[in-house]
């Protein structure tokens, strides 16, 4: 990467000028972005800048009561090879590991009830899938899909809307949301089914009922089914993925600049001279330092994004400005084993409906055996708080929300010991929300940004939230910057869902 260097500071090569490319955001989704653009065969010289102190945006590793644990994001979904596969590549094959246990639970209706099988993301194939779950006037009122007119979706539609109006709101109100919750702690009633659910929203404008499309969906998914686990975790965290990633790109020549933020984005002028054309893009950054490259990925959220764009993409900008976010704590509680007692499995979701103020409980130590492994004295707990629209708690200071956990846990598991130690890990503006539109304004913002010559957009606000949606998301972004627009024509036909990885994730 040139900072405003002289032409005799270039680097050349047998084919020319080498290439300069400038990634925005030090997330896992620029550091998968660096990762790719040095898989290539063309000369390249990578420079990553990160705003903050560290790297691995909403991937963080941490610890508590000397045990490691993540404090962010803590499981990869293995159906896709993404996410699994970087860490493959660089050097953490033989510490994917699959959770202990998968059963985990709902705290609903004034119990623990087991968390049914036989949906999609909440959404039943037959009412006797959520039997147990439901009230029977609920489960009665699922049978009545089957005769209902079908439901006109147009080009999109709200889950929670969509699923109320064929099944009742019962089944948004006990399932669908406390699921939807738990991956983008937003509102079923607004977060768009063409975005969230896609291959669910693809299935149900082929048949007449829901309930029909869901068993047809299931059916499908069955003759094409993948062995192996859903979901993968790493040992020491998935918080470890990022400095891996870092290490990689480092060793091969990648320079990582932190505590520069970047805040203009503008086109270059003329070249410098027949041999030593000017890059295209200059970068200044907070500080007033000066970058300049060929090529920009941004890999920040929308909010940085539009405002890095706001002169060189102002429509792209515009768009960006409108995708809204929500907030949400992690409150990660040790316990001495001794001292306490957990249900079996790897935890609970809460809907909201049942007026509770924590949205989901992992209990990490059963989740993860290499937490049980190194910490055999302890459990660990962690707690979410905090939804789209609902984000009044995070008002608490760290001590009242610790309360609210271990008072929630309580009502929940009859879990009354004092913990050893607890972390509150704030997330502000955390999860990019997928309202209805959302893949239209997305296709929006790339259009816009497209036809600007070596600049290309990724991350967890365009293509998924997940881990591996945003890996995705980054290699189909450098792949068009080489002309292969091959990764994001597949990506659009098939999403990467960002599913539930279990209770708390």
């Amino acid at each position: 990467m040139r900072e405003a260097e002289t032409p005799e500071a270039d680097t050349s090569t047998a084919t020319g000028r080498q290439k300069d490319v400038l990634v925005i955001g030090g997330g896992i989704t620029g550091l998968a972005a660096a990762h790719r653009l040095l898989d290539g065969d063309e000369p390249v010289r990578v420079t990553v800048l990160e705003a903050s102190d560290r790297l691995g945006g909403k991937l963080r590793a941490g610890e508590i009561a000397g045990a490691r644990v993540d404090l962010g994001a803590e499981s990869l979904l293995a159906r896709r090879p993404e996410a699994v596969g970087l860490a493959r590549e660089v050097g953490l094959g033989d510490r994917l590991q699959p959770p202990g246990t998968a059963t985990a639970s709902l705290w609903t209706r004034g119990a623990l009830r087991p968390m049914p099988k036989g949906h999609v993301m909440g959404v039943p194939g037959t009412a006797e899938a959520l039997a147990g779950v439901l009230s029977d006037e609920g489960l009665r009122r699922i049978e009545l899909d089957a005769d209902l007119p079908p439901t006109e979706m147009g080009e999109d539609v709200a889950v929670g809307e969509y699923v109320a109006a064929r099944l009742g709101r019962e089944v948004v109100d006990r399932l669908v949301e406390p699921l939807l919750g738990g991956v983008y702690a937003g509102d079923a009633y607004k977060i768009s089914l063409r975005s969230a659910v896609p291959q669910l929203f693809a299935e149900a404008r082929h048949h007449r009922s829901l309930t029909s499309a869901v068993r047809a969906l299931q059916a499908k998914t069955a003759r094409t089914q993948q062995t192996g686990p859903v979901f993968m975790g790493i040992e020491g965290g998935i918080g470890t993925l990022p400095t891996a990633v870092a290490e990689s790109v480092r060793a091969r020549g990648a320079e990582i600049v932190f505590g520069e933020r970047a805040v203009t984005l503008g086109a270059q002028g003329a070249a410098r001279s027949a041999t030593h054309p000017a890059p295209q893009w200059r970068v200044v950054t907070e500080s007033g330092r000066t970058f300049e490259a060929d090529q920009v990925v941004i890999a920040l959220p929308a909010t940085p994004a539009a405002g890095l764009l706001r002169t060189a993409a102002p429509m792209a900008s515009q768009e960006l400005r409108g995708i809204e976010y929500a907030s949400m704590a992690l409150i990660t509680l040790a316990y001495a084993k001794k001292t306490a007692e957990l249900p079996e499995g790897s935890g609970f979701l809460v809907p909201p409906v049942d007026g509770h103020t924590i949205k989901a409980a992992t209990f990490a130590s059963q989740k993860w055996g290499w937490i049980a492994g190194e910490n055999p004295d302890l459990h660990i707990v962690r707690t979410s708080v905090g939804r789209y629209g609902d984000e009044k708690d995070l008002g608490r200071d760290d001590a009242d929300l610790v309360g609210v956990a271990r008072h929630d846990l309580r009502e929940a598991t009859g879990l009354d010991a004092s913990p050893v130690a607890s972390h509150v890990t704030r997330w502000q503006d955390g999860l990019p929300q997928y309202p209805v539109g959302h893949t239209d304004r997305v296709a929006r913002i790339r259009g816009f940004v497209g036809q600007l010559p070596g600049l290309a957009v990724c991350g967890a606000a365009y293509d998924g939230v997940g881990v591996p949606a945003c890996i995705a998301s980054a290699y189909a972004a450098v792949d068009e910057l080489r002309g292969d627009a091959s990764g994001r024509v597949a990506l659009e036909a098939n999403p990467v869902q960002s599913l539930h990885g279990g209770a708390g994730e």
